[in-house]
């Protein structure tokens, strides 16, 4: 199975530890060894203790505000009014949280000869050096136009996009402030991506990942995680197949973990392939997951509206977010 780098290091180091106790076992055995072994219980509960705080400082209810804020201000597709209003609150409002943001601004051409100026967002909390790196990623524009919609009259239209794109972003938003309020062990960079939903074709989606992911240099995160369309009220979260595909070991893990926080949503299959905001960056290497609910009815609908999502929804994917955020995998 295949793990982060990070995860690795660490079986290695212990392997080497266990050889090494074999050989010198008096050693190994010394009258110190119970103290290492407190010293390691109590290191142990103390990263519990901080993840449950950290689980229990996230206000759901304030997520699901944080959802209604973007979708107050409209449909937001790039070029429009209402996405440089979204990019300046979601800039102000990590500001408020992260030990830097900064936009990451690209221009790109459509295949119909329109030119978009588009931003990513950053955002870092964290440890600046050592230790492994987790990226936590959502899509904060939305549908130019509802493709998907029953109604032909609606097809030209633009999507609210309460479920696609508002609401992992939503989750986002509100474990900054957590992280914020109890800093994380391991360095965390948020990324907001832009372009992730205009084209008709996949040729003009995920812009803004490609662009992030040609654009690493050296940097690598050791692992990460999407959350898409995470809020619609009947949560339904298999394991997505571009994720098990690439990172069997790592998608296997994430939903283990949700199944011992008992988050029922989190099912033990593997589902549809979605082309998506991950898939770009494991194409550079990154192991990347992908949650997403694709069963979702009003997907790229204009029926894709705050009524369609729940504060519960967001809570049970936060809750798995921020476990792996504190007590990593």
């Amino acid at each position: 199975m295949t793990y982060p780098q990070g995860i690795l290091k660490i079986w290695f180091v212990a392997l080497l530890i266990s050889l090494q106790c074999g050989i010198f076992s008096i050693a190994c055995a010394g009258p110190d060894s119970d103290s290492r072994n407190r010293g390691h219980r109590n290191a142990t509960r103390n990263s519990v203790n901080i993840a449950r705080q950290a689980n229990a400082a996230f206000d759901a209810q304030r997520a699901f505000d944080m959802l209604k804020k973007q979708c107050d201000f409209g449909p937001r597709p790039p070029g429009s009014v209402a996405h440089r209003k979204t990019q300046n609150f979601l800039f102000t409002e990590l500001q408020k949280y992260a030990d830097s943001v900064v936009l990451q601004p690209h221009q790109y051409k459509t295949k119909t000869g329109t030119t978009l100026h588009l931003n990513n967002i950053l955002a870092e909390f964290g440890p600046s050096t050592g230790g492994e790196t987790l990226l936590l990623a959502a899509h904060w524009d939305t549908r130019p136009f509802a493709d998907r919609d029953p109604k032909r009259e609606n097809q030209d239209k633009p999507i609210l996009g309460a479920n696609d794109g508002a609401s992992g972003v939503a989750v986002l938003l509100e474990m900054a402030r957590v992280l914020k309020e109890r800093p994380p062990p391991r360095r965390v960079v948020i990324v907001l991506f832009d372009g992730e939903d205009y084209g008709r074709s996949v040729d003009d989606m995920f812009i803004g990942s490609r662009f992030f992911a040609r654009n690493l240099g050296k940097w690598r995160p050791d692992y990460g995680i999407l959350l898409d369309m995470v809020g619609d009220k009947d949560l339904a979260l298999p394991i997505e197949r571009y994720s098990w595909n690439a990172n069997s070991g790592f998608a296997e893990a994430i939903w283990q973990r949700a199944a011992t926080l008992g988050l029922a949503p989190f099912q033990s299959r593997v589902g549809d392939a979605i082309w998506d905001d991950h898939v770009p960056l494991i194409k550079v290497g990154i192991p990347m997951v992908n949650i997403i609910d694709f069963t979702y009815p009003y997907w790229h609908t204009v029926e894709d509206t705050v009524d369609k999502c729940s504060p519960k929804s967001l809570e049970i994917v936060a809750t798995l977010v921020i476990s792996i955020t504190y007590d990593g995998l």
